[in-house]
């Protein structure tokens, strides 16, 4: 069995949100300091020895969360329309990233999000 890389970066962001539907007071406006841990798996290493550079991950995971950063969720696509909950979070996220950092080497593995300290999902497509 081949062996794989997985590379991690932790990243956080602040933002507001309420669920709509939802049977409790999380169904009225509140906020999360939301922490992100991104994975990344690769096949094979780069041809100085790296899977893929820690700060190339971080600065997509940044570019991403940059537009959810300091918000209301549910003012901004997709969010407007789908509940902005932890699990529709990291997927946004994780589909986001797929998008900006696979290749034929490297792939996002799974993306966490953190609501609080003691309660996370996490999000992958490959198992």
């Amino acid at each position: 069995m081949a062996g794989r890389y997985r590379m991690k970066i932790v990243t956080d962001f602040a933002a507001a949100h309420l669920l709509r539907g939802y049977p409790g007071v999380c169904s009225r406006l509140h906020g999360h300091n939301w922490k992100v841990d991104v994975e990344v798996s690769a096949s094979e290493l780069d041809e100085i020895g790296m899977g893929m550079d820690f700060r190339d991950i971080k600065a997509g995971t940044n570019k991403l969360i940059g537009a959810l950063d300091h918000r209301n969720l549910n003012d901004i696509p997709p969010f407007d329309e789908i509940n902005p909950t932890a699990e529709n979070i990291a997927a946004y996220i994780y589909k986001g990233l797929s998008e900006e950092l696979n290749n034929e080497r490297v792939n996002v593995h799974a993306v966490t999000i953190w609501e609080t300290d003691r309660a996370c999902v996490t999000y992958s497509e490959d198992e």
